[in-house]
């Protein structure tokens, strides 16, 4: 289990990766992001696409999926206030295996909580090529580590 203590600023992690299938593209725009072309062959074609893409919704879930798997699991995680930048670069496309490097850029203990901390991260989204499709900075809240027993 990593506490907030156990993370230093330039620290970068990595995750595992996800293969985002075409199914799964159409069906997570069918539901949160109609637009054609997410969800419409033909239309995507025509498109500045030029093909289905995923929604950039659907690569930042997948981004989260990533994170929580890869890092989030194992400490002792609060949950976060929000993201400070989130930006879609290139398109995420049916088939593309994509993977997350996460690099520390602060750790600030709380002054009002002293069982805690907040940890901003910068999460740089690859594909199979290793092109950098979405970046996010985002903070999340840590449990300190507790004292040790005597």
């Amino acid at each position: 289990m990593r506490y907030f203590d156990d993370f230093q600023p330039g620290e970068v992690l990595e995750t595992g990766s996800y293969k985002v299938p075409r199914e799964e593209i159409i069906a997570f725009a069918r539901q949160f992001d109609p637009q054609p072309f997410h969800i419409d062959e033909e239309a995507a074609r025509r498109s500045i696409f030029g093909g289905i893409i995923a929604s950039g919704w659907h690569t930042a879930s997948i981004c989260h999926r990533l994170l929580v798997e890869g890092v989030l699991s194992k400490t002792a995680s609060l949950g976060s206030p929000g993201l400070d930048e989130l930006r879609w670069l290139l398109p995420v496309r049916p088939d593309d295996e994509i993977s997350m490097r996460i690099e520390v850029l602060s750790t600030t203990p709380s002054r009002s909580k002293q069982d805690r901390g907040a940890i901003k991260f910068r999460m740089e989204v690859r594909n199979q090529k290793g092109e950098v499709v979405m970046t996010e900075v985002a903070t999340a809240l840590f449990l300190r580590r507790p004292p040790a027993a005597t």
